[in-house]
Order: structure tokens, then sequence, then C-alpha cells
């Protein structure tokens, strides 16, 4: 079993990846093979809504100069999905946006190929906003008919400074709580 996480932050190892990273031990620790992904740094592009992909139906983005083939080609490989962004302006990031609304489409355009894999949403926020990040994330699950996973509270951790959210006890147990599950629904999913 494989789960790759997709840090949305601009910032490489903030605490987005943080977040995620703490979520990553549990499924680890689980025997779960684990693949972190820091979009910090890569190009990637939004949608141009050409549609190509609903023509050509093979499994890619016709925009084939960043990186989200690489991306849509983990997500395929995967059971499990970790998406993580930072809270800007009260909703997602400009890369996660672009993430979701890409893979989404060719997902869409090839019978849903996140069909029936985990999904999680993982948020970081300096105080406001992380209830629309993460209801935002978790459309891009539902919509391709995966089964979200949750955890002990909200997948949200609190700090604006880099490793801050390391300080947020509650933030730190609800990841942790989250791989477990996250490991509990794959033993599921696959017996």
């Amino acid at each position: 079993m494989k789960v790759v996480a997709f840090s949305g932050s601009a910032r490489k190892d903030g605490n987005t990846a943080l977040l995620l990273k703490t979520a990553l031990a549990e499924l680890e620790a689980a025997g779960v093979e684990t693949e972190l992904v820091q979009l910090a740094g890569k190009k990637i592009h939004g949608c141009i809504a050409c549609y190509k992909c609903f023509e050509k139906k093979d499994g890619r983005c016709a925009v084939d100069d960043d990186c989200i083939n690489e991306c849509v080609e983990k997500m395929k490989e995967a059971d499990g999905i970790l998406l993580g962004s930072p809270t800007y302006f009260a909703d997602i990031s400009a890369q996660t946006k672009a993430l979701i609304d890409r893979c989404g489409m060719v997902s869409r355009a090839n019978g849903d190929l996140f069909k029936r894999k985990a999904g999680a949403g993982v948020v970081a926020v300096r105080r406001a906003g992380a209830m629309r990040v993460f209801d935002s994330i978790n459309n891009f699950f539902l919509i391709g008919q995966m089964i979200v996973v949750g955890s002990s509270y909200w997948n949200i951790g609190i700090g604006r400074e880099k490793e801050e959210v390391a300080s947020d006890e509650e933030g730190m147990k609800t990841m942790r709580v989250l791989g477990e599950n996250m490991a509990w629904v794959l033993e599921r999913i696959r017996s």
C-alpha cells in the first residue's frame, strides 16, 4: 500500500509539509509506503479548459510543460492521497488549486481515476479561513468518488512562522490520528 502527500505551500518544508510529515510518519509505522511531494518551486499552471483530456482519454493533461502529469501518475499509483494547503486569503493556495483543477479534470475525463482511493485534506492556518480550505480540498475527493478520511478533529494545524505548527499540540495529535485512521481505512479497502 502507498500514500502520496502533496504540499501545496509556496514555502518548502513549512507548516503544511510538517503537518503532512506527521501524518505520514504514522502511516509508515503501520507499514504503508509514503511519499511527500512539495509543490514549492515547481512549475505549475492552472487549467486552461482545453478539454483535450476528454478527447484523448490517455490519463494525461495536454499541458505538458509542468509537474501535473507526474502528480497524476503518483495519484494513480497510490492507494491514498493527502492534499495539504496553507490558508491564503481564506482559501487554498494557487498551487493547490492548480493541482486540484488539473488532476481532477484528468481523473474525470478518464472514468474517475482516483475512485475509491482514500483521501484526506490537511490545512495549515495562521488564524482563520481554514474551514473553507478544508472544504475546497474535500470537494476534490468527493467529486472523484473517493473515501474521505477524518481524524479526532478537523485536519488543521495552527501556526504562521516556519514549523510553528509543531507547538499546536491538538493539531499535531490530529495529524497522528489522521495517519492512523488512513492506515486503518487502507487496510479495510485492501481486504
